[in-house]
């Protein structure tokens, strides 16, 4: 990133860290933007620069993985299964998501809970990308083959359910985060998706390699 994109990140973390402690004390409804925009220690027309809305902080975390998602699935083993780098690739980015003050995001979301439905691991650019991507892995094209889409369709709406579930658990409750979503991801990965000897074999050299 660019110094200029560096900073505005930096000032758009600190909204968050800011939103988050608000929400989760006072609860969503309560909290206002120049409140928010006062205990990050910017003024309003900073905050709104950088913010569209306040629903906006609590989605945009898990929306904003949809880049990793890419380009973790793009760095996968060429011979691995689809389904299983796909996997891979959401459940590593799961893994990277859960150490970033993410029981304070959960925290300040449960106090939104009208936000739950609106829950998505990414954008449609970005999902786009994915089907690609797995369609080469397939060795398929997604223009008259409905599978890498499909596969793509499905292994998100699982890994949304995971991160679903673990929002509404209870924090001293309850799996982690990556233990949710990895346990909805298997529910999906399946010899189907296999299109030949060389995936079947990228699916056992990678499940002998987790084990």
């Amino acid at each position: 990133m660019s110094l200029r994109e560096r900073q505005r990140a930096l000032v758009r973390a600190e909204i968050q860290r800011a939103a988050f402690a608000l929400f989760a004390r006072d609860g969503f409804d309560a909290v206002t933007t120049e409140q928010i925009a006062a205990e990050a220690g910017i003024s309003p027309s900073t905050y709104f620069r950088h913010v569209r809305s306040k629903e906006d902080l609590l989605l945009d975390p898990v929306r904003e993985g949809g880049a990793g998602i890419v380009a973790l699935l793009e760095d996968r083993p060429a011979d691995e299964a689809a389904d299983v780098a796909l996997a891979q690739s959401i459940l590593t980015r799961s893994n990277t998501f859960a150490g970033a003050e993410v029981e304070q995001w959960r925290a300040a979301f449960r106090t939104a809970p009208h936000l739950l439905d609106r829950v998505a691991l990414i954008t449609p650019e970005h999902r786009e990308r994915l089907v690609d991507l797995v369609a080469q892995r397939m060795a398929r094209d997604p223009e008259t083959d409905s599978n890498p889409g499909l596969l793509v369709h499905l292994m998100l709406a699982a890994a949304e359910f995971g991160y679903l579930r673990w929002l509404r658990e209870s924090r001293n409750r309850g799996a982690s985060l990556p233990v949710c979503v990895e346990g909805a991801l298997a529910a999906v990965q399946g010899e189907r998706w296999s299109t030949g000897p060389d995936t079947r074999r990228g699916r056992r050299a990678t499940r002998e390699t987790t084990a």
